[in-house]
């Protein structure tokens, strides 16, 4: 109790201190929220992809992963043969191909302009995706019928619904919607999906497909099907669990470098403390020399100076687990807009752990940056400090 109204007889510089732990110990969190979120949802995103394999065309492999995962323009196209030389592989669970196209379109984002995402497709799109289900309508009634299915948030951003009409701006096309998905949690949701025979009629990509998604019936023989696949001209194959991989360690990478700047914060913090709590012994010099004088032992002042320091530090890491609640969203968007790729869903998941492992982290700060100061301010000698006071 003594120890905490010390602290707030200062309780400008108090502040300031606690301050900068609590700084400190919301980036801490943010990062170790981070580290457990985007694991978490880029797991999702692959998973529910529903492949492990996926054939592009040659070019770099893992570019052409990220495109096909966020989508995007700028994808290499292969010969549907190649669709057809694979398809009765016995290895072969399930195949299915696309194509992926993007178009500008001047109207989204009331009036900024923005791509839109198409995806042509045939039925076994669903087989490889059970999860995904029909919020309203069905599936296209002729394999080059001119109707699309909207993703959830395609549909939501563009307010359709079945039997609305829906125009590709640039190729002066109309298409009916006939679907809508429910909401899945992946970049699907964004996506306008249409027969993979019209899509290459209307985006004149004729015979031409952006990629074969493959689920091997034993992912065991995943080395020897790969092997097997660079014998087809023009192709490459990329392990879904090999971009996850990469991903995760270019991340690892960024994230290095971001922990370096945040431990840098945090003994930037214990400076700050330990310079507060020494100027507070510095001028309370005469104030603890008449402690000493009326009976305060050495132990009583340095746990009440130690003690004030815990006080602070403990303080400023409740303040910054706090901060790093209330402020998840906001990092999360910041993340998002920097990242060259960022899975759908919640990228910085803050846990009970990652709370209370920064709490106690703040504690251990403060009993460690409490020993200088209490260690000079229980040595005073009474006399001498009543006397510097006078």
């Amino acid at each position: 109790m003594i120890a905490y109204k010390n602290l707030k007889r200062r309780k400008l510089r108090s502040s300031f201190t606690i301050g900068g732990v609590a700084i400190a110990v919301a980036v801490l969190v943010s990062l170790l929220g981070f580290s457990e979120g985007y694991k978490k949802a880029l797991t999702s995103d692959i998973d529910k992809m529903g492949y492990q394999i996926l054939v592009t065309a040659k070019g770099c492999p893992y570019e052409a992963a990220t495109l096909m995962l966020k989508g995007g323009g700028g994808l290499r196209y292969m010969e549907q043969d190649v669709f057809n030389s694979i398809a009765n592989d016995e290895r072969i669970d399930k195949l299915t191909p696309q194509l992926i196209h993007t178009i500008f379109d001047p109207e989204r984002l009331e009036g900024q302009g923005g791509f839109a995402m198409y995806i042509g497709i045939q039925k076994s799109y669903l087989e490889l995706k059970p999860w995904t289900k029909f919020k309203s309508g069905a599936w296209f009634t002729r394999d080059d019928a001119d109707e699309v299915i909207m993703g959830f948030e395609a549909a939501e951003l563009e307010q359709r619904s079945v039997g609305n009409k829906i125009f590709i701006p640039g190729i002066e096309k109309i298409l009916t919607v006939v679907g809508v998905f429910e909401r899945t949690g992946t970049q699907d949701d964004g996506v306008i999906f249409l027969p993979l025979k019209s899509a290459q009629t209307i985006f004149a990509l004729k015979d031409k497909i952006s990629g074969i998604g493959i689920k091997l019936k034993n992912i065991e023989e995943l080395g020897q099907f790969e092997e097997d696949m660079y014998a087809v001209p023009g192709t490459q194959v990329i392990s879904m669990a090999q971009v996850k991989g990469t991903l995760l360690n270019l991340v690892s990478s960024a994230k290095i470098l971001v922990t370096s700047v945040a431990v840098i914060a945090v003994f930037v913090a214990a400076i700050g403390v330990v310079n507060t709590i020494l100027m507070s012994v510095f001028e309370r010099t005469q104030e603890i020399g008449v402690m000493k004088a009326i009976g305060a032992s050495k132990l009583d002042i340095f746990r009440l100076i130690w003690m004030e320091t815990v006080i602070m530090c403990a303080l400023g890491g409740l303040v910054g687990d706090i901060g790093a609640l209330l402020g998840g969203k906001v990092v999360e968007r910041i993340v998002k807009s920097l990242l060259p790729y960022a899975p759908e869903g919640q990228i910085v998941l803050i846990t009970p752990t990652a709370l209370l492992i920064s709490l106690v982290g703040a504690i251990l700060l403060g009993l460690f940056a409490g020993i200088y100061p209490a260690f000079r301010a229980s040595s005073m000698r009474p006399i001498e400090a009543i006397r510097s006071g006078e």
